[in-house]
């Protein structure tokens, strides 16, 4: 999955839409909202639909049809009525999963990442030059040497070889890395990411983009 994620939110509540797109924005995605079915299905984009069925002008099962249809994107329904029946009409209608009101925003955000792997898997290796990434193996190798890295210093690496040469602004990286759920000083991505271009014996490998984030060098 290359470029940041694209997260449309359909919520006619005014407090939980702005909440919703205060956390996500703070999680590194790129969110648009809409309040409407209609103007729901003027969205033709989107890599994850956050959909309340309960929408004033109705039509929620059609309209997540019609999204799934239209947009191919990962559907996270939300909505008040929790029952089984409701839960099975929504999935069969191509929710991918389904989360009943009131909800914590730290699960539906997990949720989020959880349908996002499902729907768009990573590729499992990354080959730049001499550094190779096995995301599956989580083994890194430099000209053929295997790379002994810590778990985080490895989700570092993959998060910038999932797109190489691309920048990954810092509020990307913790998203990814950490989950959002980082509260500490930010210097300590710095701290990982020197750790991991002494580890690579390759410092050049990773760049630093001052004031806009790190890549990985794609003609280093």
């Amino acid at each position: 999955m290359s470029g940041v994620t694209d997260v449309l939110v359909v919520e006619d509540d005014p407090g939980i839409g702005a909440a919703l797109v205060r956390g996500l924005e703070r999680e590194g995605y790129e969110t648009r909202w809409v309040t409407t079915s209609a103007e729901a299905t003027r969205e033709k984009r989107a890599d994850v639909v956050i959909l309340d069925l309960g929408l004033p002008d109705g039509g929620g099962l059609e309209l997540c049809r019609r999204l799934h249809d239209d947009t191919g994107a990962a559907i996270v329904v939300v909505t008040a009525r929790g029952d089984e029946p409701d839960r099975v009409a929504a999935l069969d209608a191509g929710a991918d999963d389904y989360v009943v009101k009131p909800f914590g925003f730290a699960e539906l955000f997990a949720r989020v990442r959880a349908v996002l792997r499902r729907t768009q898997p990573q590729e499992a290796v990354h080959t730049l030059g001499p550094l190779c990434i096995d995301v599956r193996a989580h083994r890194v190798t430099v000209d053929g040497t295997d790379v002994a890295l810590t778990p985080r210093e490895f989700d570092i690496l993959a998060c910038l070889a999932s797109d190489p040469g691309r920048v990954f602004t810092r509020r990307e990286m913790f998203a990814r890395v950490w989950g959002g759920h980082w509260y500490g000083p930010t210097k300590v991505l710095d701290v990982h990411i020197a750790a991991v271009r002494r580890k690579l014996g390759r410092p050049e490998l990773i760049e630093t983009i001052y004031g806009r984030g790190f890549r990985l060098a794609v003609d280093a």
